[in-house]
């Protein structure tokens, strides 16, 4: 008998809940149960996280955790407990497939197979944020080798561990070089470990362009978080519903699974709820724990029931479905039907050896690192770049001197044009003529601002590692 946490979480939350864990049970998934609160009560109780601390301690002590979705109140500083949760346990890796369940649910692509494998922790999820200036905000987007590494690496072995055929991976690297780059440079290396998979890359716009028209030529996605965030919400409506998708965040100690959507709480308490996407997400569950017989007769015995058009409201059609239910009525159908496969839609079988090999990170040995110039922002309420160009160019000394101005990263001084548009966040980027700067010019370089009445709200080092510049060009340089 294995143990696990759970939480019934708002809204729709309890009834989905019970329907699921009513099937898991009947299928004969022996799980003992771990109660928590979290989410709006919680909230509500002056608690930003969402979550008790006692909480986190039984969630780490039975690694595994089945959540219901949850209410987060608007305003009062409230974090995201999914964010929260995913990167305190350090759950890199979400999986989320997406597949046509057609005729039975309405679809325009009938042979749609999908699963997308997106970095949970880092990107512009790292929620680090600034107010800068009057007119500007920055968000800072974190991409490290370890969090390209681990997910590029889960996908291939998620991709040879259930016989996928081929790894994708989207990427915005034309324009983000240096983030984005590193994320592709570091699935490139990954995929030469693994010939029999086919892979390829997509720039994010086409890529998300081709799945959302030709999803079939698609098998295994991987990307960054913020892309995988959208993608995944895309795939599972135009396989069929959101409400219908489950979602798995794995780290190397515990997992979390849930549905994709959300707490619903317009349809809470009246037996309307499709509990479609949290019983997947506990089917995933139960294949992450070793129990894939009875994951496997719970995903049939769902196929079965939505093949036989036993349908909740949100997916019944007149003409296709043969019964609308209510969440217990589902369940039950569900339950009626264990032990039987579908005839039309394709039954699953899953493989009990299908293990990933996910070694820890090691770190690579050091770089030679040389610091070689300094981006200085400055808020600056001037509209002339001509003019700060001239101030600024009076805070560099000896070797080192201003060489580039840009505002939102174009290019305006030297030779800017005057039709571009500026805002009062400046970056000043000084460089050394012999070709290295110490931190100490820094610090001086920050004083004669001072001392010029110059406001400098940031700075940048600028390095290269091994002889290659670290850092972008400004646009239009």
């Amino acid at each position: 008998m294995k143990r696990i946490t759970i939480a019934k979480g708002d809204g729709i939350g309890p009834e989905i809940m019970d329907a699921t864990l009513s099937i898991i049970k009947a299928a004969g998934a022996e799980l003992e149960y771990d109660e928590i609160e979290v989410g709006e009560k919680v909230y509500l109780s002056g608690n930003t996280s969402g979550i008790a601390s006692e909480s986190w301690d039984i969630i780490r002590r039975n690694k595994v955790f089945l959540k219901a979705p949850i209410t987060t109140p608007q305003g009062g500083g409230y974090k995201s407990l999914n964010v929260t949760t995913r990167k305190f346990l350090g759950l890199y890796s979400n999986v989320r497939p997406c597949t046509s369940l057609h005729p039975f649910v309405a679809t325009k692509h009938p042979e749609m197979d999908i699963v997308i494998v997106r970095e949970n922790e880092e990107d512009l999820y790292a929620g680090i944020e600034h107010q800068q200036t009057d007119e500007v905000v920055q968000c800072l987007k974190i991409i490290s080798r370890p969090g390209c590494e681990k997910i590029v690496r889960y996908a291939f072995e998620y991709a040879r561990a259930y016989g996928r055929k081929k790894v994708t991976c989207f990427t915005k690297d034309n324009i983000m070089k240096q983030a984005d780059g590193l994320f592709h440079q570091v699935f490139d290396e990954i995929a030469a470990e693994y010939p029999e998979i086919e892979n390829e890359h997509w720039i994010i716009d086409i890529g998300a362009a081709k799945m959302s028209d030709t999803p079939e030529v698609f098998d295994v996605i991987v990307t960054l978080n913020l892309y995988g965030d959208v993608l995944s919400d895309i795939a599972a409506q135009i396989a069929g519903s959101v409400g219908l998708a489950g979602s798995a965040n794995i780290g190397e100690e515990c997992a979390m699974f849930e549905a994709i959507h959300g707490s619903a709480p317009r349809r809470a308490g009246q037996n309307l709820a499709n509990p479609s996407g949290l019983l997947q997400g506990a089917v995933m569950m139960l294949t992450h724990m070793g129990m894939t017989d009875v994951a496997e007769k719970v995903q049939n015995a769902w196929l079965k029931t939505i093949e036989d058009g036993v349908h909740t409201y949100d997916i019944f059609k007149e003409g296709t479905s043969k019964v609308k239910v209510g969440t217990k009525e589902f369940a039950d159908a569900i339950i009626a039907n264990l032990g039987q496969k579908p005839s039309k839609l394709k039954a699953v079988t899953y493989k009990t050896d299908a293990t990933l090999n996910l070694p820890k990170y090691e770190r690579k040995a050091p770089k030679a690192k040389k610091l070689v110039g300094v981006d200085v922002f400055l808020h600056y309420r001037g509209t002339n770049p001509d003019e700060l160009g001239a101030a600024a160019s009076k805070i560099g000394f000896d070797s080192v001197s201003l060489s580039m101005i840009t505002n939102r990263g174009i290019k305006v001084w030297p030779e800017g044009f005057s039709e571009t548009f500026c805002t009062d966040h400046w970056r000043c980027r000084f460089k050394s003529a012999t070709g290295a700067l110490s931190k100490q010019d820094i610090i001086t370089l920050l004083s004669n601002a001072e001392a010029h009445g110059l406001d400098v709200i940031k700075t940048e080092n600028l390095y290269e590692f091994d002889g290659k510049a670290a850092f972008s060009l400004g646009q239009g340089q």
